[in-house]
């Protein structure tokens, strides 16, 4: 695997740390796929779990689009995969591909990234489309590198159970 993430500066004002803690997370899922295979990346972990690479691939991309789109910016669109909103269908990537997948994804992290540069603070709120509770652009920034790291460890075992590559 090819390290090529920046991470986050040490210092800074806080948009500009919560912005590149972010990045450096997705650069981190993007660099656990590395090299792989469609059919690498569809390698499930361990019976009864579906997961797969892939699916964290596909399930970022509609949590992405949920927290930018739906949540700050207040877009009425359905999920990528799921007309229910059923994030766990993400998951199911048996017939995935890592072009579609990977489409999705980083058209997703464009549409945030556009988002959160237009937003004119870390207190802009938006209502949450099913509970209706205020959340900022701060919330969602510190939720989306909680929802990366807690993803990017799922994807250091799974990585390793394909082609036993460890590290980054």
């Amino acid at each position: 695997m090819t390290d090529d993430r920046v991470s986050p500066p040490p210092t800074g004002d806080e948009r500009t740390m919560l912005r590149a803690a972010l990045d450096y997370h997705r650069a981190t899922l993007a660099l656990k796929t590395e090299g792989l295979t469609d059919e690498q990346l569809r390698r499930r972990s361990m019976p009864p779990s579906t997961l797969t690479l892939l699916g964290l691939v596909r399930h970022m991309a509609e949590v992405e689009r949920t927290w930018f789109r739906k949540v700050i910016a207040r877009e009425d669109i359905p999920l990528v995969w799921s007309d229910e909103g059923d994030y766990q269908v993400a998951y199911d990537a048996s017939g995935g591909t890592r072009e579609e997948a990977f489409t999705a994804w980083q058209s997703e992290v464009e549409h945030a990234r556009r988002i959160e540069r237009a937003a004119g603070s870390l207190d802009v709120t938006a209502p949450h489309y099913r509970s209706g509770e205020e959340i900022s652009l701060r919330h969602v920034l510190l939720h989306m590198i909680h929802e990366y790291a807690r993803h990017n460890g799922h994807a250091d075992f799974l990585r390793e159970g394909v082609d036993g590559a460890t590290g980054a």
